[in-house]
Parts: C-alpha cells; sequence; structure tokens
C-alpha cells in the first residue's frame, strides 16, 4: 500500500497541473463501492457532483489525497494496494484499469489534449466526495493521529508512553500516528535497532528519541526520491519512486544484515509481517 511518500508523491504531482482546472466532464469504470458519493447529494452520480467545479488545492491527510473544489466541497481519494492518478493524453487507448477519466475545460486555445485517469489493477482504491462539513466527520478521517513529520519528538515520546503495545503494530495504526506502513517501520525500527515486539512503555526516552528522527529522515529521504515502488507505485507523471534501492531490511528476508551479516527474517506480528534482523534488534 502507497504510505506517506508515496501519497505525497501523487499530491505534489498533482499540485502541478490541476489546480485552477475545471472538470468538465467525469466517466466511470468501478465497481459501485469504490465510489461513495454523500447522501447530502441525494444519489447524485461523480460526474453530476464535481462537473463544473473548480480545483482550488490538493492537500494530504496521512495516506488520504483531498482535492478541495469550489462549493465547499472535497474529492477524497485513497489510493489502497494499487491506486494511482496519471496524467496521459486523452486519445491514449483506456486500459481495462482505468477505471475513472476525468475530463477538464480547455484553459487555453493551446490546451494540451491531457486528462487524468485514476488507474487501480487491484480495485480497492475509494473515491469519495463530501461538502467540507460532512468531511472531518467521516470514519477514516475523523480519527487520524499526528502527522509524522508535524510530530516533535517529545510528542512522540508522550504518545509512545501513554500506554504498553507493540511499537511496530502501534506504528501501523493510523489512529496512533499517521501515515507510516510497512516499509517505514521495518526501516526505522531496524536503523534504532529495536525489536518490532518491544512494548512502548520500556523503550527509554532517548531510544524513542532516536526512533522519531529515523521516521523523519526516512520519510523526508523517500519524498525526495518520489517514494518506493515495489509494485505499481508511480507518480502522475507515470514515473516510478527510486526509494526501493536504499532499503535495507523490507522485502529482504533471508539475506544479510548490513550490520552484523546474520539473516533478516520476516515474521507475522499481530495481522502483518514485520522484517528485521534478530542479531541488532534484539528482544529485551
Amino acid at each position: 500500500m502507497p504510505e506517506l511518500p508515496e501519497v505525497e508523491t501523487v499530491v505534489r504531482g498533482l499540485r502541478k497541473i490541476i489546480p485552477g482546472r475545471v472538470f468538465e466532464a467525469v466517466k466511470t469504470n468501478a465497481p459501485a463501492a469504490s465510489i461513495v458519493i454523500s447522501p447530502s447529494f441525494k444519489r447524485k452520480t461523480l460526474n453530476s457532483v464535481i462537473k463544473g467545479r473548480k480545483v482550488l488545492s490538493i492537500d494530504r491527510r496521512g495516506k488520504n489525497i483531498l482535492i478541495n473544489l469550489a462549493g465547499d466541497v472535497t474529492l477524497w481519494v485513497h489510493l489502497k494496494m494499487t491506486g494511482k492518478f496519471l496524467y496521459v493524453d486523452r486519445t491514449q487507448p483506456k486500459h481495462k484499469h482505468d477505471l475513472v477519466f476525468f475530463d477538464f475545460t480547455p484553459h487555453t486555445k493551446d490546451d494540451n489534449g491531457l486528462h487524468l485517469r485514476f488507474n487501480d489493477y487491484r480495485r480497492f482504491g475509494r473515491l469519495r466526495v463530501f461538502p467540507n462539513d460532512e468531511l472531518w466527520q467521516q470514519p477514516g478521517l475523523a480519527n487520524l493521529g499526528p502527522e509524522p513529520l508535524d510530530l516533535t519528538a517529545n510528542d512522540f515520546v508522550e504518545l509512545c508512553k501513554r500506554r504498553a503495545r507493540m511499537i511496530k503494530p502501534a506504528l501501523l495504526d493510523q489512529n496512533f500516528i499517521a501515515g507510516l506502513g510497512n516499509i517505514y517501520a521495518d526501516e526505522s525500527l531496524y536503523v534504532s535497532k529495536i525489536h518490532p515486539r518491544r512494548l512502548t512503555d520500556t523503550l527509554s526516552r532517548r531510544k524513542l528519541t532516536e526512533l522519531h528522527g529515523h521516521i523523519q529522515r526516512l520519510l523526508r529521504a523517500s519524498i525526495e526520491h518520489m517514494g518506493t515502488t515495489v509494485v505499481s507505485h508511480a507518480g502522475v507523471d507515470g514515473r516510478s519512486g527510486s526509494f526501493q534501492n536504499f532499503l535495507k531490511v523490507y522485502g529482504s528476508e533471508d539475506q544479510p544484515c548490513d550490520h552484523c551479516g546474520g539473516n533478516i527474517i520476516r515474521e507475522k506480528i499481530g495481522s502483518r509481517s514485520a522484517h528485521y534482523c534478530p542479531r541488532c534488534q534484539r528482544l529485551r
């Protein structure tokens, strides 16, 4: 699933092309469950709700993309496993996994003829439209934890000390901290030499401060490299990320640890997998 750096890459790509543009038409080829329209719009379609609305801005909250439209309406997108936006020539042949097509009103005489497509071969992605006064009451947004890049070290320590829980599941909990997933949780725990089962209340303030610093450093570095492409992540321009070339532990099961030469293992913790080095990340 795309995590904070991958979603931020998409958001930054969208910010370059669609603010100020007006939706001319929206065509869908998506499963009914993929598109959610607020009941306030009285069963209108995605096209009828956003057609004619201008894109004002694009924001990110955790792993969510928020496209703010004129008239106090937000198009809220979650990429889930394989969703992505592509800005391509509208004459390009349609792919069977292109699920939504966004055409814009020409804004110059020499309009470039490009349009936006939402592509999702696993079809788990979600596009939702809500009035702004309803948006932040919705499950998936209402209870999100703080942004890891905005969180101070002291606040992170206090967050971890509130109650005892295993550190890896805590980092994956979007209500605890928003935007992290398996990749950056595994990588930050590895460089901090913290076992993923370690209880949060047993970690010292110094160790938690170190972990906080590594989380922020890894996220910023990944954003600079347009994220990590493991399966299908790509920016709006179709370019893949390159941070996978810098990963030390995620996806490296049975490979030697950079620090000690021992084997990296993959273990299920809770309902999710964790990659770590049992020598360097000892469970004390």
